[in-house]
C-alpha cells in the first residue's frame, strides 16, 4: 500500500505502508506514483483537486479503480434538492460541497474508468467502530433518531469493503446509521 502526500514527513509511519511525495495537482507525477497499483482511494479536498487530472492520472497509471471519499452535500434531501442547496446548509462548507457535487457529476460522465464515490451521512466524525450501518444510493440517510450520522470508523469499513468486494462500480453510494 502506498500513501501519497505533499508532505510525507508529516505522516506517521505504519507497517505495510510506503509513503511517497506527490501532489494531486501534478498529473504526470500522480500517474507515476500510482502506476502498478490496483486501486486509488482519493481523499483530498475537492477545492484542492482537478477532477480531470485525477481521472487522467488514474488512466495514465493504468490503475483499474478509483474510489473517492465524497461528501454529504451532494446527497438528495428531497426530489431534485441536494443537501448543499438546502436553506440550512452551513455557509462555511458550501464551496467544498459544491465542488464535491461537480466532481461526482464529472465521474458520472466518465465512459472508461471504473469509479466509486462514497458519501458519508451529514454528521461525520470520529466515534465507534460498530460494523452496523446502512448503505444506499443518492438520498441523505436519516436514522430512527432523526439524525444523519456515521462514524469515521464505520465509513472506513464501508470503503474497504467496497475496495475488496466491489458492489458499486460506476456509481455513488452512501453510508450511515
Amino acid at each position: 500500500m502506498t500513501a501519497i502526500a505533499r508532505h510525507p514527513e508529516k505522516l506517521t509511519k505504519q507497517e505495510g505502508v510506503t509513503v511517497t511525495a506527490g501532489d494531486v495537482t501534478n498529473e504526470d507525477g500522480l500517474a507515476a506514483a500510482v502506476a502498478g497499483h490496483d486501486a486509488i482511494i482519493h481523499s483530498v479536498k475537492f477545492l484542492s483537486t482537478d477532477v480531470e487530472k485525477v481521472i487522467s492520472a488514474t488512466k495514465k497509471g493504468h490503475v483499474a479503480r478509483l474510489l473517492v471519499v465524497g461528501g454529504a452535500g451532494s446527497l438528495e434531501v428531497a426530489a431534485g434538492l441536494l443537501l448543499v442547496n438546502a436553506p440550512n446548509f452551513p455557509a462555511e462548507y458550501k464551496s467544498e460541497a459544491l465542488a464535491g457535487a461537480a466532481f461526482l457529476e464529472r465521474l458520472r460522465k466518465e465512459k472508461v474508468l471504473d469509479w466509486t464515490f462514497l458519501s458519508p451521512s451529514a454528521f461525520f466524525a470520529p466515534g465507534q467502530r460498530t460494523g452496523k450501518f446502512r448503505l444506499g444510493k443518492d438520498q441523505l440517510l436519516i436514522a430512527a433518531d432523526g439524525k444523519s450520522h456515521v462514524s469515521m470508523e464505520d465509513f472506513a469499513i464501508a470503503l474497504v469493503d467496497e475496495l475488496e468486494k466491489p458492489k458499486h462500480a460506476r456509481e455513488r453510494f452512501r453510508v450511515g446509521y
